[in-house]
């Protein structure tokens, strides 16, 4: 009898600002058991993770299971008979989003997540970008209806985090929980802890 195919998630990291979250994510990935990444990289992905994590591209290559080249049009994730079961962009340009919403599949970044759409797989899109205008709301939308998931890395302050790094894993708590993957350590709110006193008239 054959063993069970691995969980397989594709990590595509884009030029957009906040690297931070796809090195992280696939240091996170790497650590569950059961689950095969394959990563895809923009080429300015690699300016912008030389200029914020101060990592090369191959550093980043090593965390993946799988690498695939951008202009890969061929590989093995620009096809739905290619089981997998999600897709992350992180952090996700505007120019990506942008291809995402209209099917443009020119590379292999927007071809892959245009299969996972395709398929009705889970696709999250960790959109980097601030303030929007109305092409970004309207592509959001876009995606929105197709089926994808626009996460925004918004951190959260509820937690009191205490570093960046806590920061980026509470966000990617939420991330994994959309993988639908196992994730005991991430901490779950469970109401307030106190109520604060009433002000006076």
């Amino acid at each position: 009898m054959s063993s069970p195919r691995p969980r397989r998630i594709v990590v595509a990291i884009t030029g957009a600002t906040g690297a931070v979250y796809g090195v992280r994510l696939l240091q996170r990935l790497k650590a569950v058991e059961g689950v095969e990444t394959h990563l895809v990289m923009s080429d300015a992905a690699s300016l912008t993770l030389h200029q914020e994590v101060g990592m090369q591209r191959r550093e980043v290559e090593a965390l993946a299971h799988v690498v695939h080249k951008n202009r890969e049009i061929g590989a093995s994730i620009a096809s739905g008979s290619f089981q997998t079961d999600g897709m992350v962009i992180a952090p996700c340009s505007m120019k990506t989003l942008a291809a995402v919403a209209h099917g443009l599949a020119d590379n292999l970044v927007a071809r892959a997540a245009d299969v996972i759409l395709k398929e009705r797989r889970r696709l999250v899109l960790m959109v980097r970008e601030t303030p929007l205008n109305l092409a970004h709301l309207r592509n959001m939308t876009a995606v929105t209806e197709m089926g994808g998931i626009v996460f925004p890395p918004l951190p959260s302050f509820y937690h009191r985090p205490a570093s960046i790094d806590e920061m980026v894993d509470h966000t990617l708590d939420r991330v994994l929980d959309l993988l639908g993957l196992e994730n005991t350590a991430a901490p779950r709110w469970s109401g307030m802890r106190g109520t604060p006193d009433t002000p006076a008239g």
